[in-house]
Order: structure tokens, then C-alpha cells, then sequence
């Protein structure tokens, strides 16, 4: 039976952007269908007391070297914007604004994170937004309400689903995480007995070993 598999995506993470340029590769031969839903990464990351990597000054130089050495071996342009981390909000808005149901296709997704992640420029100048504007051809308002309800409904979705950051896959009600997951993910999808064995469904039932400290 031909699965669906969605890319909860938000364009401000360069892993997103490497996974976006990696999944057609990892998912050729497969007789899947892929549906990205944006997501607001910092609501995710605030509903389970997270900090983004760029919030950590040393974690934030680790994780664009990385990016950096990882675009290099897959032969992807990725260019350090001139400002990040920075608010995705309007990029988002405008990605959801491209499809009745806020789901846009991988073209419009391609254009987004081009915008951002090609050029090493800054990703929220009115003119460079009002281009990609144009050229996206919204059929929303991005600045109205209905693409922002759309927004907010694939933010809970994914947080109801267990996802905890972002480029996250779920298919099945399965989710995987990171550019690095796609290999397990074309395995579930191939089929691999292992899925369905203790070492992916006892993982929660390992014991919690320190204090657990009351959220604000």
C-alpha cells in the first residue's frame, strides 16, 4: 500500500534544508508520497522546554561548521544567512499560503529555503520577500488569518505526534528525526522486520534515572 510520508519542515534549520535536498535520493524506488506541512520550530522547541542550537554560542559554531561540512559532501549550496537564527514567521506564513490546506508542494518549499540558505543574505529584506512573494504566487493571504490558523494547526499536529525539532518525518504515526534518519526511514519504508521488534517499541519503557524538575 503506497504510504505517506510528511516533512514537518521549518525553513530556518540548515538540516531541514540538507534533508530537503537528501530525500529524493533516499526515498527513489519507493512508492511513497511525501506531504510537507511548516511548522514553527520554536513553539516546538518551547513546548518541550528545548533551546534551539543557535541559542548555545558553542553549539551554534559547531552546528553551522557541521552544516557547512555536510553541504560540502552532498554538493549543496548552503551560504550562512547574514543573520541567524532570525524569526521564520513570515517565511512560514507564506509557505502555508502557497496551497488551500497550507501543504506546499516541494517547489515552493525548494524556493524558501533557497531564499534563505543561498547567498549568505539577509533572509527578511522587504524587497527579497516581496520577489519571493511574487514569484510563489500565494493563493492565502499570507498576512491573514486563515494562514496563520493553518500554521498553528501543523504546529500542534506535530506536537501531538511526538516531534521535538525539525527536519522530522512521520509515516505510520512513526517519527524520524533528523537529516541522519533517512536511511531508517527508507528501511520502515522498505519493509525491515526490525521495526516492529522490542528494540524500536521498548525504548520507553527504560527507567528515568534523575530528578524530574517541575516546568514553569
Amino acid at each position: 500500500m503506497r504510504k505517506t510520508v510528511t516533512f514537518y519542515v521549518d525553513f530556518i534549520s540548515p538540516y531541514a534544508w540538507l534533508a530537503f535536498d537528501a530525500l529524493p535520493r533516499a526515498l527513489q524506488g519507493s512508492a511513497c508520497e511525501v506531504v510537507y506541512r511548516p511548522v514553527l520550530l520554536g513553539g516546538v522547541l518551547r513546548h518541550h522546554g528545548n533551546r534551539g542550537p543557535a541559542e548555545i554560542p558553542p553549539k551554534r559554531d559547531w552546528t553551522y561548521r557541521h552544516v557547512l561540512w555536510l553541504a560540502r559532501g552532498q554538493g549543496l549550496a548552503l551560504d550562512l544567512p547574514a543573520r541567524q537564527p532570525f524569526n521564520p514567521l513570515q517565511l512560514l506564513l507564506l509557505a502555508v499560503a502557497t496551497h488551500p490546506q497550507g501543504t506546499p508542494d516541494a517547489a515552493a518549499c525548494e524556493a524558501l529555503f533557497r531564499h534563505i540558505w543561498e547567498g549568505g543574505r539577509e533572509p527578511l529584506e522587504a524587497a527579497r520577500l516581496e520577489a519571493l512573494e511574487q514569484r510563489l504566487s500565494p493563493v492565502l493571504d499570507p498576512r491573514g488569518p486563515e494562514a496563520r490558523a493553518l500554521l498553528r494547526a501543523h504546529t500542534a499536529e506535530a506536537i501531538g505526534l511526538g516531534v521535538f525539532g525539525t527536519p522530522s518525518f512521520v509515516v505510520d504515526g512513526r517519527v524520524f528525526w533528523g537529516a541522519d534518519s533517512l536511511p531508517m526511514l527508507r528501511a520502515y519504508l522498505d519493509g525491515d522486520p526490525w521495526f516492529n521488534g522490542p528494540q524500536w517499541h521498548d525504548v520507553g519503557q527504560v527507567t528515568y534515572g534523575l530528578p524530574v524538575e517541575p516546568r514553569n
